[in-house]
């Protein structure tokens, strides 16, 4: 697959730490350190978006950065 413009987005504001994120990520970008979701790798991602369309509070996502 190849990696699309944009970048790995985040706001830990929204999210919730539950997990999905990085149990569906196929890199291993994401993880789950001491209970919170953690960017581990991110110029591993290849920006399938898995984590995005995962994840019930919008909370990350690949793309542009929003103003």
């Amino acid at each position: 697959m190849a990696k699309r413009n944009g970048r790995l987005q985040y706001n830990p504001v929204w999210c919730k730490d539950c997990g999905v994120c990085a149990a569906f990520c196929p890199k291993g970008v994401l993880q789950m350190l001491h209970g919170k979701m953690t960017i581990v790798n991110e110029p591993e991602c290849i920006g399938c978006n898995t984590c995005g369309r995962l994840c019930p509070d919008y909370a990350i996502w690949f793309g542009e950065e929003e103003a």
